[in-house]
């Protein structure tokens, strides 16, 4: 959890008096408003709050945040994000990426992020597609996506951003959409943590990737295709209206999870799940679950706090000086030196 002495303040408080420049209908919209929302409820202060951002559609966000920001270049807010939290770790450090900006040019950088573990918010903004450069494919662009670059459609197999993140080493995956009431709780959950927090963001591309993810977004598909998980309750999905209710299960000869049905609410004896998010093994296989057969899992999938990167680096340079005498002009002076005089007309 990011310690700091609770402020009051209201959405108001977080609104610049920049004019938001996305395009009408898209997802950011959404995002903006419920991070807005969601800080006030976590009294955080906009002068101890740092928002920090690389390139794309997703990066304009620290411009509309009423705190400091950083808008920086391209797949490198990470390492931005790094050294602001190393130089000052009690600031709140909020990370904004997207799926082309992330996964791509900064692959390298948010894997070292995660696998540090420093002690961020990592948001994730994934709308498979490059929207700011005009509809290129993106790392997470399905096969078969057409676009300026692929007319023909794209054969790259999609990376996985969750899967990435928990492969990297996270200790906090969570996963949301634009639009859903839920996406505060999982910022709320991920300021939470100690420790770097990676929350995937689907967000509507209305341009270039239109309703690519209303499979499951869409009201009418949501309950049978949406996941919600919760630590310690059963991993159920459906409704009576949508085919009826059904759970996760574990095929124990297969070893892979499975879909079942759910009688009279006795989800026990249909072996369904409980969600554990300390359960790594079973966070990969929820994050590796195929769209279709399977719902979408949402919510907090995986969170196991680990000792932060910034309170090792804390602790080591405390041991580092310790009983020693902070000397410059001793330092300066250590080893062999050497005195010049004169001037270069007269060197004597």
């Amino acid at each position: 959890m990011n310690d700091m002495t609770p402020i009051t303040t209201t959405l108001k408080d977080w609104e610049t008096d920049q004019e938001v420049r996305w395009c009408p209908g898209c997802g950011d919209y959404a995002i903006l408003k419920a991070v807005q929302r969601t800080l006030p409820q976590l009294g955080a202060d906009p002068a101890k709050t740092v928002f920090v951002s690389g390139i794309g559609c997703s990066s304009r966000f620290p411009y509309y945040v009423e705190s400091y920001g950083f808008h920086t270049i391209h797949g490198r807010a990470p390492a931005f994000a790094t050294g602001i939290k190393l130089a000052n770790p009690d600031l709140d450090v909020w990370l904004v990426t997207g799926d082309g900006d992330g996964l791509s040019i900064g692959g390298n950088h948010l894997m070292h992020v995660l696998r540090r573990n420093v002690n961020m918010q990592i948001m994730l903004f994934n709308n498979e597609i490059y929207g700011l450069t005009k509809g290129q494919f993106s790392p997470t662009s399905r096969i078969g996506t057409t676009s300026p670059s692929t007319p023909l459609g794209s054969i790259d197999r999609p990376a996985n951003p969750c899967a990435f993140a928990l492969g990297a080493g996270a200790r906090f995956v969570a996963r949301a959409y634009d639009i859903s009431k839920e996406l505060p709780d999982a910022l709320k959950a991920a300021h939470a943590h100690q420790g770097a927090a990676f929350v995937e963001i689907f967000q509507n591309c209305i341009v270039y990737n239109k309703d690519v993810f209303e499979g499951f977004t869409d009201k009418k598909n949501a309950p049978q295709n949406q996941l919600w998980l919760t630590d310690g309750e059963p991993m159920l999905f459906g409704s009576e209206k949508s085919g009826g209710i059904k759970g996760i299960a574990l095929d124990l000869d297969r070893l892979e999870l499975k879909v079942v049905d759910v009688a009279d609410g006795n989800w026990q004896d249909a072996g369904v799940l409980v969600h554990n998010a300390k359960n790594r093994t079973i966070a990969h296989l929820l994050i590796e679950m195929p769209f279709g057969p399977f719902p979408m899992a949402l919510g907090v999938i995986y969170d196991d706090p680990a000792p932060t990167f910034e309170s090792a680096v804390i602790e080591q340079n405390i041991a580092a000086s310790a009983g020693k005498e902070a000397s410059l002009a001793k330092l300066l002076a250590k080893g062999q030196t050497w005195t010049v005089d004169g001037t270069a007309q007269d060197p004597n």
